[in-house]
């Protein structure tokens, strides 16, 4: 299922600024990277007037000076909150023109000619569109940044993708000409209701980006893992070396001092009672790291996998109610002489809503398998070859 979202990417930021502050009626000079930026004062933003500047990107030089403007910079995330802010919610309609209905993409990629498409709508529908920001991170190298659509019909509660594609593509913004939105009517509790649901269908829809997340961060907390274990089992190695030299020296000293006269027995019994106590300073950070390899390095594991864990911010920035119609499509079709009516479910923003299959094999016609002939009946393209 193709999932309606824009990636935050850096030229799309730089879009959404520009556009975003010359609607302030501010101007942009642009040198390079670095955009000099003037506000004027007498506009409803919580932006400071006068002038800024705006380094565009992550990578900066150290001694510049000026905002940061990229994907996950502060400046960016203020003017894209701000900007929702003015108009959290509202209420747009989608008509159906009759120039611009949907032909399928199985009947489109077919050998058969659609000669007119009529649309007829019974009903008014009205849904909600929740555009979420989303965020999925695990310390600094892995993060996505998406905008991200949900429409939720208001009576079934369904999700209707093919409206979440058409209403970024109206709404877009890196678009000027945005239709005109007016108030949303729908009730708090409905509304409250359907964002839930909205919410709900959202993580549903992102769990593949959060697996792939999981997984790397799994791939690069398991790295420092084991080159930690690494490092650990070579401190071991020096202790234990360590351990058996002072034995040694122990035993040497040992020795000694049975042999030697009154002053050296003392110098030497203060030697070896020196040699003792860092033996078992040794020994027993020894045992201790022993017993935390046995043990797979707990600890450190937990503030490793901790510090790698995923951090999933999902906030709704607007709540947009959608009018749409709904009805039937009439599609007339022709082959050689031949010609034959499909009709099917259709909603203005939505397309097609019926699935159609094959008369001789019963799979569902798509934009993989579309329809090959109408002469006797609607068949299959991978049907009717499998006959020839």
């Amino acid at each position: 299922m193709t999932e309606a979202a824009l990636a935050v990417t850096q030229s799309l930021v730089e879009e959404f600024t520009e556009g975003y502050l010359e609607s302030l009626g501010g101007t942009i000079e642009k040198r390079g990277d670095t955009w000099e930026v003037t506000i004027p004062d007498n506009e409803d933003t919580e932006l400071p007037a006068g002038s800024l500047s705006l380094l565009c990107g992550a990578d900066r030089d150290e001694d510049a000076t000026g905002e940061s403007l990229h994907p996950e910079s502060e400046f960016f995330q203020r003017i894209l909150r701000e900007a929702t802010e003015r108009r959290p919610t509202g209420k747009l309609s989608i008509e159906a023109d009759q120039d611009d209905v949907e032909i399928p993409q199985w009947i489109k990629e077919g050998d058969v000619e659609a000669r007119e498409a009529q649309f007829t709508p019974y009903y008014d529908r009205t849904a909600i569109v929740v555009l979420f920001e989303v965020s999925i991170e695990t310390v600094s190298e892995y993060q996505q940044e998406l905008l991200r659509a949900i429409a939720i019909d208001h009576r079934s509660e369904q999700r209707l993708p093919a409206l979440e594609e058409t209403f970024l593509h109206m709404t877009s913004i890196t678009t000027n000409g945005s239709p005109t939105t007016t108030q949303s009517s729908l009730a708090e509790t409905d509304a409250r209701s359907l964002l839930n649901t909205a919410q709900d269908q959202l993580m549903k829809g992102i769990e593949n980006e959060i697996e792939e997340v999981h997984n790397e961060a799994s791939r690069a907390a398991d790295a420092e893992v084991e080159e930690y274990r690494q490092l650990q089992q070579q401190r071991i190695q020096e202790l234990e070396e360590e351990r058996s030299k002072l034995s040694s020296k122990i035993d040497e000293l040992s020795e000694a001092i049975n042999g030697s006269d009154q002053d050296d027995r003392v110098a030497r019994l203060k030697k070896r009672k020196e040699a003792k106590s860092e033996y078992e300073e040794v020994d027993s950070e020894l045992s201790t790291l022993h017993e935390r390899r046995d043990q797979g390095f707990p600890q450190k594991q937990e503030e490793i996998r901790k510090r790698h864990a995923l951090d999933i911010r999902v906030t709704p920035l607007t709540v947009t109610q959608v009018e749409y119609e709904r009805g039937e499509i009439d599609i007339e079709l022709a082959e050689q002489g031949v010609s034959r009516k499909v009709t099917l479910g259709y909603g203005s923003g939505i397309g097609t809503m019926d699935t159609v299959q094959c008369s001789s094999c019963d799979s569902v016609l798509s934009i993989e398998n579309p329809l090959n002939t109408i002469k006797d009946s609607l068949r299959c393209r991978a049907c009717s070859s499998s006959n020839d």
